[in-house]
């Protein structure tokens, strides 16, 4: 009697929070619900009919919509000023449940740890980004992306000149360069893309796509006894095995050269190390200091990898895309790396790369329309109020980059390619959480340099050695929602060696 009483209270107290919660969340405009599930059948559909459902209601239910993921709230801010509260929260930092189907591949590293530890790792991490360590990884992109050019032009000579499908073969190259930069290795996925590493980091984000997608395999005991969970942890299990090996290795070495009374690095200052990977920043703070044990390092290195090579390489081919697209955008860029290389073949050092402004307005026109992070999700840890509602603890919040990025009143004409929207003239008075491709506030992305010199070195070397055709620019322009903004179809680009 005791047991059923305290199971009658824990039942009655479960819904009083639920529709106290409830009520204080519908009072945002919404599409209509189902009682338990919420919005769920909505969404329970192919990735590509959920991801133009959600874009429908962001119209509709401008600049604030909620939804209902089960017994889950979700608030959608959809103006950068509601946008804007919630990115420059110090409070409101911990990611939305569905990060955690990543956990298990990348533990709680910067990506997914929140609270203290968050803050803590974010506070030592900052360093291994300073522009001085950037600065050697300049060579590293340029070594890796000669690699690509000898690549097309081999196949515009085997192919006759076809057209190429560009996404493939930038995805590799962005995966050589940070494999070296992270970890000092090479996975050699542009001469040997079908290596297991390379295989099972593929493989890895599909699966954890699909299973987002399917509420039914989100909880563990269920998703471990499917093929899917047998898949999951397959990759697992490879890409963790690597990670581990190359860690093992490193600490070998930087032990060995301690203990031999060798410098752990070249000079003293950290700026001026050589080609010093982001593995090795991290075995000092965890040899010298203590700061980080295996796991620790072996969390932070897979972050990198996870979120370093796709969302670049995809920005990237998207890149390529538009310049393909626009013929004139393409030949001022061209003008601007005459200017600054002239007749000189050499590969683009730090400095170079700092003076393609033009270049970087089409790379942030290019994350306008195609962002590599459509979406941000973050979870409320407190009461949260903004807009004349209040959102108790635990609702959603999607923030839908995407939407924000092509909405016609902050960018006229959204959908016509123009990188002089980035001018300092033209973005005056534009709301500074209208852009924000890298996510903003504290939890920014902590690699957008990074990103933004790799995308300039690979884009310039190209320009400077093919004339570029977008093959089909209406079949390569869809694209599809995975962790990351994918083309549906490939981008097929026609290659013509420039003189």
């Amino acid at each position: 009697m005791i047991a059923v009483f305290f199971l009658v209270i824990l039942f009655f107290s479960a819904w009083y929070l639920l529709t106290k919660k409830a009520h204080e969340v519908d009072k945002v405009p919404g599409p209509p619900t189902l009682p338990l599930i919420g919005n769920s059948l909505s969404f329970a559909t192919s990735r590509e009919e959920a991801y133009k459902k959600m874009m429908q209601l962001t119209k509709t239910y401008y600049p604030l919509m909620r939804t209902w993921m089960g017994p889950n709230p979700v608030i959608h801010p959809l103006d950068p000023r509601t946008v804007e509260v919630i990115l420059t929260s110090s409070q409101h930092i911990t990611k939305s449940l569905e990060y955690g189907f990543i956990s298990d591949w990348l533990g709680t590293g910067l990506l997914t740890s929140t609270g203290s530890k968050w803050h803590s790792r974010r506070k030592l991490l900052t360093p291994a980004f300073h522009f001085k360590i950037l600065e050697q990884f300049v060579p590293v992109f340029a070594e890796n992306t000669a690699i690509l050019v000898e690549i097309l032009k081999k196949k515009i000579k085997s192919n006759n000149s076809a057209p190429v499908n560009i996404v493939p073969l930038v995805t590799h190259c962005a995966l050589d360069i940070i494999c070296e930069t992270a970890m000092g290795t090479s996975v050699h996925a542009q001469t040997d893309s079908e290596s297991e590493y390379v295989s099972a980091m593929y493989e890895i984000t599909d699966l954890i796509v699909y299973r987002m997608l399917r509420p039914w395999l989100h909880p563990d005991f269920i998703h471990d006894m499917t093929p899917t969970g047998r898949n999951f942890k397959r990759c697992l299990k490879t890409l963790h095995g690597f990670t581990n090996n190359v860690i093992q290795e490193r600490k070998e070495e930087f032990r060995r050269r301690k203990a031999s009374g060798e410098p752990t690095h070249d000079g003293d200052d950290i700026g001026m190390k050589k080609r010093t990977a982001f593995l090795d920043l991290l075995l000092e703070m965890s040899e010298g200091k203590g700061e980080f044990s295996d796991e620790d390092i072996r969390e932070e290195v897979d972050t990198f990898m996870f979120e370093g090579h796709d969302t670049t390489a995809m920005a990237m081919s998207w890149g390529l895309y538009y310049l393909g697209c626009n013929p004139d955008v393409q030949q001022k860029c061209v003008e601007e790396l005459e200017e600054i290389f002239g007749d000189d073949n050499r590969a683009p050092t730090y400095t170079d790369l700092s003076q393609m402004k033009y270049l970087e307005r089409v790379i942030k026109e290019t994350l306008r329309l195609r962002p590599s992070v459509f979406m941000i999700g973050r979870q409320v840890t407190t009461d949260l109020k903004f807009d004349g509602f209040s959102f108790p603890k635990g609702t959603g919040i999607y923030l839908h980059i995407i939407s924000i990025h092509q909405n016609p009143k902050l960018y006229p004409n959204p959908e016509k390619f123009d990188p002089d929207r980035f001018l300092p003239e033209n973005a005056l008075g534009r709301h500074p959480y209208a852009y924000i491709p890298f996510s903003a506030g504290p939890r920014n992305c902590i690699g957008q340099k990074f990103a933004m010199l790799e995308q300039k070195s690979l884009l310039s070397t190209l320009l400077r050695n093919f004339k570029l055709k977008t093959a089909y620019p209406e079949k390569s322009s869809e694209y599809i929602p995975d962790l990351i903004l994918r083309p549906k179809n490939g981008i097929e680009i026609e290659l013509t060696l420039r003189k």
